[in-house]
């Protein structure tokens, strides 16, 4: 063995990610548990946005309260983008059996923080509150996904498509659960407090079930190489272009997500975040079947037909105005969001293997900053839309609720996800040119670490 340190003092027992050493089936479980985890917490904060802007924001600034509202729905993917940076390159020196019972405690900590916001402030230091506990809960999303994805790939060398797009199909399935959750709560009028904790419970889950885990190292460390190398192969220009894919294909997905409720129920007539239920339902199907697509078509050519998809289905949600026509537009976008982010993990790690947890990492890592300024940006448009709508701010604020309101607010809804649509049709053009490359050199290939 060559390289660092760290590799060189693994056991040699440790080195190997065989059944006769790991628990492969209980490790795939905790990754699966910890993205579905996160899923639960993302629906039910998308969910409980509306209460959340009504009680604390609109009475701080009810002109800017979409604006607010969104970033506070951003700040998880700012924390999760901050942590993945950070925790990557440190992984193998921290251990993956810290840091993921860790993401479930701090999981717990923010939606605790945002259930007694009101408690421990009061007016304009609400939202300080509430940002605060976005902020953990983002720290404790990025731990889940700095350990699970090179942990996928450690366990699964020659199957990453398939697994990482398995294991990812968790996170859509955390989706559903906590959607339908929302529902059902809000239907028996159980308060957003509830809503918000229901996270505790996968979180105590997720603690127990790595209890006494044994994890493997990464597929870097257990190749023996070396840090150094890691960082060398980070500096392909092609990986760049994958950096800026990922922020891109993100953007197209998760932003949405998280917006759909707050954004579409007036427009569409049904609540939204069931709309985000039937295509996380969608995602969590097809992408048990991910390794199907990726045979015919190469990870690329999946990802070049995933952005038109994704494209013609925002556009078609910006112009849907009942239930059918919300979940046909609906089930066109969640086709095409959903092989994009796991498949743009695989295709990077697939590519470039010696960047090891750190490359992973930082495609995480551009994949959520994207939201973080992607969801303002939305609120942004909201709030402008809204008050050009209306007629001006004196105008907007005299307005009460009923049909003027909602006409207004149907128009700015419609042109926020309009303005996204553009996103996918940008990667059209830079998938079609890898994908022209890849075929002039006989086909995608993956690179095995020798």
């Amino acid at each position: 063995m060559s390289g660092s340190p760290l590799a060189q003092n693994v056991p040699a027992a440790q080195k190997s990610t065989g059944d006769a050493t790991y628990n492969k089936a209980r490790l795939f479980v905790a990754g699966g548990l910890a993205l579905a985890m996160s899923g639960i917490a993302a629906a039910l904060r998308a969910n409980t946005a509306t209460d959340l802007q009504r009680i604390f924001l609109d009475p701080i600034d009810k002109v800017r309260s979409a604006e607010m509202i969104g970033a506070i729905l951003g700040l998880p993917f700012l924390g999760y983008a901050v942590t993945i940076a950070v925790g990557s390159p440190l992984l193998d020196y921290i251990g993956m059996g810290l840091l993921l019972p860790l993401s479930g405690v701090l999981f717990s900590m923010g939606a605790l923080l945002m259930i007694f916001a009101g408690d421990l402030a009061s007016g304009a230091g609400v939202y300080n509150v509430l940002w605060i506990g976005a902020v953990i809960t983002g720290i404790g999303w990025g731990l889940v996904e700095t350990v699970t994805n090179p942990m996928v790939a450690s366990l699964y060398p020659n199957d990453k498509t398939s697994k990482l797009n398995a294991v990812h199909a968790w996170w859509p399935g955390g989706l559903v659960i906590g959607g339908l959750l929302g529902v059902a709560m809000s239907k028996f009028e159980i308060g957003w407090q509830w809503k918000l904790a229901i996270v505790i419970l996968p979180a105590v889950m997720l603690v127990a079930l790595c209890a006494g885990l044994k994890f493997p190292p990464t597929e870097r460390v257990a190749a023996g190489v070396s840090a150094k190398d890691m960082f060398k192969e980070l500096m392909n220009p092609l990986f760049f272009v994958f950096f800026a894919a990922m922020f891109l294909t993100a953007a197209s997905e998760l932003a949405p997500g998280q917006w759909v409720d707050f954004a579409l129920s007036r427009t569409v007539h049904m609540p939204g975040i069931l709309l985000l239920v039937y295509v996380s339902g969608l995602m969590f199907l097809m992408r048990h079947f991910a390794g199907h697509l990726v045979h015919r078509l190469s990870p690329i050519g999946v990802l070049w037909f995933s952005c038109v998809g994704a494209g013609l289905g925002l556009y078609a949600l910006s112009v849907a105005n009942s239930p059918v026509t919300a979940l046909l537009a609906a089930t066109i976008w969640g086709t095409g969001c959903c092989y994009m982010w796991p498949t743009m993990l695989a295709a990077a790690s697939e590519r470039f293997p010696r960047g090891g947890a750190l490359l992973m990492g930082l495609m995480g890592t551009a994949g959520t900053l994207s939201i973080q300024f992607v969801l303002p940006i939305m609120g942004n448009i909201y709030d402008t839309t809204k008050v050009k709508a209306a007629g001006g701010d004196a105008a907007f604020k005299a307005l009460q609720p009923g049909p003027e309101l909602d006409r207004v607010l149907s128009i700015a809804a419609q042109t926020s996800f309009r303005d996204v649509a553009i996103l996918p049709v940008v990667l059209l053009f830079v998938f079609a040119g890898i994908w022209f490359y890849d075929r002039s050199k006989g086909g995608y290939k993956a690179t095995r670490i020798s």
